[in-house]
């Protein structure tokens, strides 16, 4: 391997998993700020460090986002700074400002035994406070693991030791691709089953088994996942032909991750406990870059054990999650972030038409959005799509509206008013309507201008 000389106080390019080279400083400890400029810490390798003013112009080419450009900016100002201040003191002529040359960073080789204690090289991010994304996080440690892969998902979800147990998922749309990737990417074994069958040989080239049935995938594993379109899908799946109540002996588990309505939930718990069986409903919070980076949020409900089994996969698919007690729970909070999600994304939308509609610039309105409280990743993302006219989906349009409709449902059945969901649900009637059913959320948008 050949040597990378690095100092500490170096200003550096680090690959941290599957986030894109970020510029930042060597340093030989972990910071953290909440000032007008953010240090943001991680533990990176050295081989995934690579000289700031070697490779700048190579990795302004390659990154074009916003985001990026706002953090080498900060980075050029910090610079400027530095030298103006260096210029100043050297100007006074005093011994004082003599430079202490920075102390030497040690590189190790992959085979250096110093890898195995846990000795490990720092990054720091310099970016400004309003452009952190929570999908960030905030000190990782990176294992000495040989496998590129795996090294990227621990990266992101720490250390994860996955269990002998037997796993299957069923459904490997926009949210399950993702999670079946990292349940291999950390060591589990998987058995997929997928409607369309095509979409499972990827996932046998990286090392899945492929079921032939839901039933067959059921009997075979310890535990089965599933993560399909709606109720009527999760209900075919367990309870039609060939389905996984087929393959439920005494101490099969079922994981219904799902967005369904609890109705659903508890007659699926019934049948799949009625022979046996233990339930647990794990819906996810995010999206499909989210699943891609295993930065989902699990909400579970239902048997406790199958959640404390299910461990390591949670951990390997989401940053974190939330136990909630009796099955039905999860479903319930899902719909309500899910109606939260939908309205504000409704709500945005109409912002920017409306912007539009009154001679503003709508890339103003989102620049001063993106600095005011309700700055978030969500918002400048789905924001940015509208832009550019980009809907290619990170969460289905009728999934959304779907979710609307089913919380809208709940809210009567509780005697509970939801009149913001209702008037978003309509606006994303429309968009179907208008053909956008299979593109993202943002397409929204659509609906307010034709």
């Amino acid at each position: 391997m050949a040597t990378v000389h690095l100092r500490i106080g170096d200003l550096v390019w680090g690959k941290l998993g599957r986030y894109p080279p970020w510029p930042g400083k060597v340093r030989s400890h972990i910071l953290w700020n909440r000032g007008p400029l953010c240090v943001c810490s991680a533990w990176i390798k050295v081989e995934q460090l690579k000289p700031y003013h070697a490779h700048k112009e190579e990795m302004i080419k390659i990154n074009k986002g916003k985001r990026f450009q706002q953090a080498v900016d900060a980075v050029e100002d910090f610079l400027k700074k530095a030298k103006g201040k260096e210029q100043n003191s050297d100007g006074k002529g005093d011994s004082k400002g003599k430079k202490t040359p920075n102390k030497p960073l040690k590189i190790l080789d992959e085979d250096d035994e110093d890898l195995s204690k846990g000795r490990w090289d720092f990054f720091i991010c310099l970016v400004p406070v309003s452009m952190i994304s929570t999908n960030l996080p905030l000190i990782v440690q990176v294992t000495g693991s040989t496998s590129i892969q795996a090294a990227d998902s621990t990266a992101i979800n720490g250390s994860i030791t996955p269990t002998d147990k037997r796993y299957g998922f069923l459904g490997l749309g926009l949210m399950g691709s993702g999670i079946v990737s990292n349940l291999l990417k950390m060591g589990h074994i998987v058995t997929v089953w997928n409607r369309t069958a095509e979409k499972c040989d990827l996932f046998i080239q990286e090392g899945a088994r492929l079921g032939r049935t839901p039933a067959e995938v059921a009997s075979m594993c310890d535990i089965t996942f599933s993560c399909v379109s709606d109720p009527k899908a999760a209900r075919d799946l367990v309870l039609g032909p060939s389905g996984v109540l087929q393959g439920i002996r005494p101490g099969k588990c079922y994981v219904e991750m799902s967005t369904v309505d609890p109705e659903t939930i508890t007659e699926l718990s019934q049948v799949i406990t009625s022979r046996g069986g233990r339930f647990l409903e794990a819906p996810v919070a995010g999206s499909q870059q989210l699943s891609n980076d295993g930065m989902l949020v699990i909400l579970a409900a239902g048997d406790r054990t199958v959640y404390e089994d299910c461990s390591s996969c949670f951990q390997a698919m989401g940053k974190t999650s939330f136990f909630l007690g009796e099955a039905g729970n999860a479903a319930r909070m899902m719909l309500i972030l899910n109606m939260v999600q939908g309205s504000f994304m409704a709500t945005i939308a109409e912002g920017l038409t409306l912007a539009q509609a009154t001679g503003q610039s709508q890339q103003t309105f989102l620049d001063i959005l993106c600095q005011g409280q309700m700055a978030s990743t969500f918002v400048d993302q789905k924001c940015q799509n509208i832009l550019q006219g980009n809907f290619k989906p990170d969460y289905y349009l009728k999934h959304i509206q779907k979710d609307l409709r089913l919380a809208i449902s709940m809210g009567d059945m509780a005697n509970h008013p939801t009149p913001m969901a209702a008037a978003a649900n309509e606006v994303y009637k429309r968009a179907k309507a208008l053909d956008q059913s299979d593109n993202d959320i943002s397409a929204v948008y659509r609906a307010y201008i034709h």
